[in-house]
């Protein structure tokens, strides 16, 4: 076992504990970004200047009568900006813009005594704007040519001689909505200065280090002078990894401007519409199958929604097409990407990252194309799998390690769920309810953890330990609800050797550890776990020396178990208060800072190969739905999920992560519609869905009426922390298999062997258009999407034809 997996003696990680807030959670003694503005005298609030077009020209803009508002003191726009007046990485979001760029964009910022002054001072900026013509939708957008960023091409094999040893080939289109964090903390931000004009920014962001950076460049400063500290957030979900640091920017030149506190805070609508949402794509792919239906060439175009600027558009692209293989083995294979300008919200990253979006495809298509082989979609998946010991590699040249994982949670899930006898119970049920079905599907998944860009791949800490025997811990990582804190105070205390007690952690700030990486692509765990475990040991060195001279022993027969030092063959103790006082007066140093790189890592964007990943987090789930065929609406009677977390450092945190993710892809994949006014009409761009009321959220009613989540056993990883794997991403594609039964539910209401398309997300309308497709048994509709309907035939040989030679012959 590697010594970064190894766990010594009596672990205290691995050992299920609740979140280490969950009591100031639940009792609402919680401090969030915006509580703290109760405790900061004369605090003046930012309000957002929005223009209501989707696109245009400032020809003018007058403040003046803001100005004359009672409790306005002051009006922001980019003529105030010292240093670069851009809030993005890419350097194509202006903080202040010269050009509208979708329906309610911010052009200025009101300071006021009180928000409602704010609120009253923005109303009264007056805005002149030349409109321009403006791109809405993800197809017109495509028509338009309307792209920006990069454009990756991902070439494995040869496709032509996969196509020409197919016996079946498919083509179709596929369009797929995107999703909103809703996260219960909106977009959040305290800015103040010190006696030196130093900034202080107090921020819901996910990565503190990069709001620094953009503060800086705004202020004109150098990142010394910026301090950034998030507390916690109210759920993030990456949609706190980019955007934050504008509005951080707001608050700081607010103060830097007025030597005064500023707060901004978002309202639930400015949130809903001025945010970046998960990426919406459109596919178009054309696959081959052998006569077996094993996937022989895959040739896909994924066209990603990026919204008017760029933001991590990107990396979500990469990302997707590094995902489109999901848990199959495709010989052959070439995927492009593109990314289309729009003039909606700047898209951002959403848990998952683009891998949702990526396997998505290759899920759809399988569960499209398996009633056209002839097969049961489980079987059709089973075949494909990736194959232990084969030499199989992704489409971009990494091999898949663990392959065998595959087909244990697999198995697992099959076995647990009771496949074949519910099989046969639903079978009954359907034949005897014409107007009721039910379906059973088992979808799995493998995940890439690690950034694409390999330098994010870094981690640090500062941990100190205190003359009494406590140990305070910083790291890089953020904490959102999703228990990074509660693991890495597990780690601190089994590298040390101590009780759980004797260990705090600091608020993540930008003064303790320096150019931290966002706590994204599910690697908090992971890199931060790396920094404090190499902290801890360096302590815990200089510890043991101090202690083998107390115990007259040899320091490599100590060990620290428990908070007590013993050595080997020896009945002495030395307790570990009485251990840290010796240390301190041998002057011993008590701190250390703690780093850690992700090895074996490598990745060349322009060819698109290389090994980005560290390893692969692999599970499965059963999903049992019942289906209404008069209005689509269904309920998920039974869900069974099997996951591989490698050695969990704390089970119970990592269960609430795969119950939490699974419900959150159920949301995105069958309620969460967004929707935008695409009317050439006076509101034109402006999101529809811009509350609760509107956007339909996971709730109770939509929770499986029975869940069963286990981790998968025996799973160490040996190149990571305590034999952990990462946990808070993958499990949202986990929720692929309520997608795919409710596609078979509503296959159920037509004759044997007939595939529907089936909309995302399925709504219980997408559902009820699907059965009414399947009830009318056009056994044509098979993915062969042409101006919105399907056209499938088949040719002398047997292959299935394209959509051309079709057409040609009809």
């Amino acid at each position: 076992m590697s010594h970064l997996s190894e766990r010594p003696e009596k672990p205290v990680v691995g050992v299920s504990l609740p979140h280490e807030s969950a009591f100031q959670h639940v009792t609402g003694t919680a401090l969030y970004t915006d509580d703290l503005v109760q405790r900061t005298k004369d605090v003046l609030h930012a309000y957002p200047v929005q223009v209501m077009k989707a696109r245009g020209r400032i020809t003018a803009l007058r403040t003046e009568p803001a100005l004359a508002v009672p409790g306005v003191v002051r009006v922001l726009t980019g003529a105030d900006v010292p240093g670069v007046n851009d809030a993005g990485m890419k350097h194509d979001e202006p903080l202040f813009p010269d050009e509208v760029m979708f329906h309610g964009h911010a052009v200025a910022w009101v300071l006021g005594e009180t928000l409602e002054a704010a609120r009253l001072g923005a109303a009264a900026v007056e805005v002149e704007l030349d409109e321009l013509p403006s791109v809405i939708t993800l197809q017109d957008a495509i028509a338009a040519e309307s792209f920006h960023g990069a454009r990756p091409l991902m070439v494995h094999g040869d496709i032509d001689a996969g196509f020409a040893d197919s016996t079946h080939v498919i083509t179709g289109e596929f369009q797929f909505s995107g999703q909103e964090h809703f996260y219960l903390e909106t977009h959040a931000a305290l800015a103040q200065l010190d006696e030196n004009g130093q900034v202080f920014i107090q921020s819901s962001t996910q990565h503190p280090s990069e709001t620094q950076e953009i503060v800086s460049h705004v202020l004109g400063v150098p990142a010394h002078e910026v301090t950034v500290q998030c507390l916690r957030m109210g759920g993030g979900f990456g949609g706190k990894e980019m955007q934050p640091h504008g509005f951080a920017a707001i608050a700081a030149l607010g103060a830097k401007l007025t030597g005064r506190p500023v707060r901004f805070r978002f309202n639930r609508t400015q949130d809903l519409t001025m945010s970046g949402k998960r990426h919406g794509f459109n596919a178009t792919w054309k696959i081959g199958f052998d006569a077996e239906g094993r996937i022989q060439a895959l040739d896909a175009t994924l066209t990603a929604d990026g919204g008017w600027s760029l933001d991590l558009s990107e990396p979500v692209l990469a990302r997707a097409l590094c995902h489109i293989d999901n848990t199959y083995w495709i010989p052959n294979a070439r995927v492009a990407g593109r990314i289309a300008k729009t003039n909606t919200v700047s898209n951002t990253a959403f848990r998952g990252f683009g891998g949702p979006q990526g396997m998505l495809v290759i899920e759809d298509i399988l569960g499209r194309c398996a009633p056209q082989l002839g097969l049961d979609p489980m079987e059709l998946r089973e075949r494909n799998f990736y194959q232990p010991g084969q030499g199989q590699t992704t489409p971009y040249g990494q091999p898949v390690t663990q392959a065998e994982r595959i087909s244990t949670v697999w198995q697992q899930v099959r076995d647990d769920a009771g496949i074949a006898d519910r099989g046969r119970e639903i079978a009954a049920f359907n034949a005897a309810h014409p107007n009721t079905k039910r379906a059973l599907a088992i979808t799995g998944i493998k995940f890439g953890i690690s950034f694409n860009l390999t330098a994010f791949n870094q981690g640090g800490a500062l941990v100190l330990i205190y003359k009494d025997g406590s140990v305070l811990i910083n790291h890089g990582g953020t904490e959102m609800g999703q228990g990074l804190h509660t693991k890495m105070m597990q780690v601190a205390a089994t590298t040390l050797g101590i009780p759980l007690h004797k260990v705090r952690l600091a608020p993540t700030r930008t003064d303790k550890v320096p150019n931290t990486s966002a706590t994204a692509a599910s690697s908090g765990a992971d890199l931060n776990g790396g920094a404090i475990k190499n902290a801890c040991e360096q302590l815990r060195e200089r510890l043991l020396q101090v202690a083998a001279t107390q115990l007259g022993a040899n320091a490599s027969d100590v060990r620290i178990v428990e908070g007590v030092a013993r050595a080997l063959g020896s009945d002495k103790e030395l307790a570990w208060d009485d251990l840290v006082h010796s240390a301190y007066f041998q002057r011993v140093q008590l701190s250390a800072s703690g780093f850690y790189r992700t090895e074996g890592l490598h990745w060349d964007a322009k060819s698109f190969r290389g090994t980005p990943f560290k390893y692969f987090a692999y599970g499965a789930a059963a999903a049992e739905v019942e289906v209404d065929g008069f209005t689509g609406a269904y309920r998920i009677r039974r869900v069974d999920i099997v996951h591989d977390v490698g050695e969990s450092l704390s089970p119970m945190i990592d269960i609430g992560q795969v119950e939490g993710g699974f419900v959150q892809g159920a949301g995105w994949l069958t309620l969460e519609d967004l929707r935008w006014d695409t009317s050439d009409g006076p509101n034109r761009g402006r999101l529809l869905t811009q509350a609760a009321s509107t956007y339909k959220l996971p709730s109770f009613s939509e929770m499986p009426e029975e869940f069963n989540v286990r981790l998968l056993e025996n799973a160490t990883e040996e190149g990571a922390v305590y034999g952990s794997k990462a946990v808070g991403e993958p499990p949202l594609m986990l929720a692929f298999s309520v997608r795919e039964a409710l596609r078979q539910a509503a296959a159920a209401f037509g004759p044997s062997g007939v595939s529907v398309d089936l909309a995302s997300p399925a709504t219980p309308e997408a559902v009820y258009w699907a059965i009414q497709e399947a009830r009318q048994g056009d056994a044509s509709r098979l993915g062969h999407a042409v101006n919105g309907h399907a056209v499938n035939g088949h040719s002398a040989n047997g292959k299935v034809r394209t959509d051309a030679e079709a057409l040609s012959s009809a």
